[in-house]
């Protein structure tokens, strides 16, 4: 009766009430959750970063042609152009491309490229080709996108050896991504314990490791990086210099996070939860690990997310420098080695389309750092 004579609670009324009741109970994680996805950015920014995270693990499943073949007649080869409409000005759903030829400049001995326009190279997708094992262990030959012989596709063009640079590109987002993810990883672990012990303990401790740390800091950090990539032994396999810059970079990158974690944990340790924890006999180790560490996690997730582009751009520039990750192996720092002068560049603009990932990576993952801080506080509206 009290509906009907529009004295009760309007639906509108009972749905905000259940918001705010769901709002008050909701859990931390949820809180944040919740305002991240508002944040229209950042979520586009989660993507991206999780498109570039499934070509460094599907690397294979995405190449066309495998990165390490040379193809001699196609060396510096521009990229391809993709047509819909073909030279009877007949539009075509599925794009297609024509087979390039490679003519040389007697005046200038410079490789000129053509198009032969006789025949159509129509794009088709989960084709079969070069077989690989995905993940290392599932036996497969499908790729995602490929055309028909004798044609080959090259949506990147070649680099002066005549290899696939989009494939390369492909493979070396695997180590770049990676180096970046596991050296952060290491670097984090070793700020929060070493910050931990130095905020929690406070004195002869807090003193030795602070000066420590500065001194770290006071070191200029490419000539630091330098000398450690440097020290790495010669004859040493992709896979040592990998885990080798690994951890040169972790061992410089976690100094910044120590004094964060010391100064968060200066501001909690005399917090009622952490007596009650050292009066229940915890040891000092789980009340840093178990108690005050979570107290700020959100925090820390932040530091986490925008620490990883700069381990890439690290790893980037040391690669670049040739004291980084060595070929074979590939990574976006070693592609980037080709476009170092200035004649390769105006000849072969393409080349750079590695440092483009870079750019993208980075942006993505500060985006995504701006995302997850401004979710950090969940009251703030």
């Amino acid at each position: 009766m009290l509906k009907r004579i529009g004295l009760g609670r309007s639906k509108p009324a009972d749905a905000q009430a259940r918001f705010d009741e769901s709002y008050f109970l909701a859990s931390q994680r949820q809180l944040i959750w919740r305002k991240f996805r508002r944040h229209r950015l950042a979520m586009f920014s989660l993507v991206i970063v999780l498109f570039l995270y499934s070509i460094a693990i599907f690397a294979e499943f995405y190449t066309i042609n495998d990165h390490h073949k040379r193809h001699v007649k196609y060396a510096k080869a521009p990229p391809h152009t993709l047509y819909f409409i073909d030279e009877d000005g007949q539009f075509h759903l599925v794009p297609f491309i024509y087979e390039m030829k490679q003519e040389l400049d007697m005046d200038t001995l410079q490789r000129n490229y053509s198009e032969l326009r006789s025949r159509r190279f129509h794009l088709k997708f989960f084709v079969e080709g070069q077989p690989y094992k995905l993940l290392g262990l599932i036996d497969s030959n499908i790729h995602l996108v490929g055309v028909d012989e004798p044609a080959l596709f090259f949506p990147f063009g070649t680099d002066e050896l005549g290899r696939d640079l989009f494939s390369r590109t492909m493979h070396a987002a695997r180590i770049s991504l990676s180096i970046g993810f596991v050296g952060v990883i290491i670097s984090f672990c070793l700020g929060c314990l070493i910050g931990g012990i130095s905020g929690y303990f406070g004195g002869t401790v807090d003193l030795v490791i602070q000066r420590v740390i500065e001194f770290i800091i006071s070191i200029p950090q490419i000539p630091l990086w330098m000398a450690l990539a440097a020290a790495l032994p010669p004859e040493w396999s992709s896979t040592q210099v990998y885990f080798g810059i690994t951890i040169v970079l972790a061992t410089v990158g976690w100094t910044t996070l120590a004094r964060a974690v010391r100064g968060k944990l200066l501001e909690l340790r005399e917090a009622d939860f952490v007596m009650a924890a050292r009066i229940s006999n915890m040891g000092d180790i789980d009340i840093i690990v178990k108690h005050l560490l979570p107290s700020f996690a959100s925090f820390l997730i932040v530091v986490l997310s925008l620490s990883v582009p700069g381990m890439i751009l690290a790893e980037t520039a040391l690669s670049f420098l040739q004291i980084g990750i060595r070929p074979p192996a590939v990574s976006w720092g070693v592609l980037l080695q080709d476009a170092q002068n200035v004649r390769s560049l105006s000849q072969s603009p393409w080349l750079l389309i590695p440092g483009l990932f870079v750019i993208v990576t980075v942006l993505a993952f500060n985006f995504l750092g701006d995302g997850l801080r401004d979710a950090a506080d969940p009251y703030k509206q």
